[in-house]
């Protein structure tokens, strides 16, 4: 549970990073104690990648994050026209990886489609997957993940995405090609911090 609430912390720091929120603040949002967030952020502080709650390096703390990220259970699928079929669902997810950063900057080939859902809702997916494809490694993961992790997920093109900071961390995790591209986000979030 301490690696989600860690993961939840960094994830509003992360999002949050001009350092206008207070500790209380950052506790609610993530659903976290006072305590923990307090302490938590002391480290944080230790560590000199910030100060109070402002972010003084937005690098430094993503690689934090990343070193101590928890990775969601997935599983794969063959699915056709797999963005039509999350444009028609009814139920929350969020993309990530490929999709979501080519959808941002169009950077990356979106060669599958990872889509965080809540863990609850994995046997209602897996049901409207099947009935149209295949269980298997295929073009789609879904990420069984904390619901906090559509934490300022938005919408673009009609479809819901991770928050930036979430995204460059998993691209981060991907790893080859998917670093460029989040070095290449890191870079555009520095410019409006």
């Amino acid at each position: 549970m301490r690696g989600k609430v860690r993961d939840r912390i960094l994830r509003v720091l992360t999002n949050n990073p001009t350092g206008d929120m207070s500790k209380y603040e950052i506790a609610r949002q993530a659903g976290a104690t006072y305590p923990w967030v307090r302490e938590f952020l002391l480290k944080l502080e230790g560590l000199g990648v910030i100060k109070g709650t402002e972010v003084l390096s937005y690098s430094a703390l993503l690689r934090f994050w990343q070193a101590f990220y928890i990775q969601p259970k997935y599983r794969e699928y063959m699915v056709k026209e797999p963005l039509k079929l999350l444009k028609n669902s009814k139920l929350p997810y969020a993309l990530t990886t490929y999709q979501a950063e080519n959808l941002i900057q169009n950077y990356l080939f979106p060669s599958r489609i990872d889509v965080y859902i809540k863990e609850d809702d994995w046997k209602q997916w897996h049901d409207m997957i099947t009935k149209k494809g295949l269980v298997g490694k295929g073009n789609m993961r879904l990420l069984l993940a904390d619901e906090h992790v559509f934490y300022k997920a938005f919408e673009k093109n009609g479809l819901k995405i991770v928050s930036t900071p979430q995204l460059i961390i998993d691209l981060m995790i991907e790893g080859g090609v998917c670093v460029e591209a989040a070095e290449l986000l890191i870079k555009k979030v520095m410019k409006d911090v």
